[in-house]
């Protein structure tokens, strides 16, 4: 026998104890969650806390055929509304972590609820493994055309001269119009009276009708009065500028340094959602809100499409838990 077949022979035999112990450490090693569990192999429950018919649902039924797609398996609409989102994603935080039960939460739900809420049934930090933001709803700081400012920087000198009794309609007591406009008394150093109407579009009547002066109240609720000079547009709340109103300031820019306020929901799982399948999930959405289409559905209902990643809507939720929380404790707002 060579000494060549020898070394071969025996190079083989050496490479064997490796062999055995790589193919020992791959049956160990932990399958990806999602795919071990052949996720989904049955159809996934989408809570949603608004009523069929709002912005929040109707933006869920458009991107849910193209999840439908991405899974392979239907996703299915819950409406479940109340308490300002706290029944639905109440449902949500004690379900399995596996996937198979998602919520579609707001700003109050997951960052304002619990500094407005004594008893909460979940913990919107501890509790949900965020999966992707969907939108983003900026709203408009508006006036009836008698009132003598046509600037937000005129709209606070009035405010301050008139010491208190310029009334604020919003959408409700919690929600993010009557957050967004605590916040701008805060920042201009002013003192308005809040007045709460059943949603945006009551408020938006209520300045057209000349009831109640001054509004923050969503894009769908204003934007053709205010094209056809019924309603004063002072200002958006929003960082940037919106399409639809191109020549409308951001409140930041009209003077109001930093002001940031906007209405928002997103998709969370329970916690403990393995990390593949919240990455799935991800992606799916992600895909559907980069759609040229969805993305036009949604402008027209006055919404923003923003997409991200988990890791940035947890980031985003935890910073709009503490800055909601502050504005929150200074106005003294409580929900009973």
């Amino acid at each position: 026998m060579s000494h060549k077949s020898t070394w071969a022979r025996a190079a083989r035999w050496a490479l064997l104890p490796a062999a055995f112990m790589a193919a020992m450490a791959a049956a160990q090693a932990p399958a990806n969650p999602s795919r071990q569990a052949g996720y989904p192999d049955k159809p996934v429950r989408m809570v949603v806390t608004f009523p069929p018919g709002g912005s929040a649902d109707a933006v869920v039924r458009m991107i849910t055929p193209r999840l439908n797609e991405s899974l392979g398996q239907p996703v299915v609409v819950d409406n479940r509304p109340g308490a300002g989102g706290n029944v639905g994603l109440g449902m949500v935080a004690k379900a399995p972590g596996d996937g198979y039960t998602l919520g579609v939460g707001a700003a109050g739900a997951l960052a304002a609820n619990s500094s407005l809420y004594a008893d909460m049934p979940f913990d919107p930090l501890k509790d949900f493994a965020p999966v992707g933001m969907l939108a983003a709803i900026p709203f408009v700081i508006v006036g009836h055309p008698s009132l003598q400012a046509r600037t937000l920087q005129e709209l606070i000198a009035l405010a301050r001269r008139t010491s208190g009794n310029l009334s604020i309609a919003h959408g409700g007591n919690g929600t993010a119009m009557h957050l967004s406009a605590a916040l701008f008394e805060q920042m201009a150093n002013i003192k308005l009276v809040g007045v709460p109407y059943k949603g945006s579009g009551p408020a938006a009547l209520a300045v057209l009708a000349n009831q109640v002066p001054l509004a923050v109240v969503d894009l769908p609720a204003s934007l053709q009065q205010i094209k056809a000079g019924k309603l004063v547009a002072y200002a958006v709340t929003s960082a940037q500028r919106l399409p639809m109103l191109p020549d409308v300031p951001t409140a930041s820019e009209a003077g109001l340094d930093g002001y940031d306020a906007v209405g928002w929901f997103g998709v969370v799982a329970p916690a403990g959602t393995p990390p593949a399948i919240v990455t799935r999930l991800n992606a799916g959405i992600g895909q559907a809100l980069k759609d040229p289409q969805i993305q036009t559905a949604m402008r027209n209902l006055g919404v923003e499409p923003a997409p991200g990643s988990p890791d940035q809507f947890s980031r985003y939720i935890h910073t709009e838990t503490r800055k909601w929380g502050q504005v929150i404790r200074s106005a003294n707002i409580k929900i009973d």
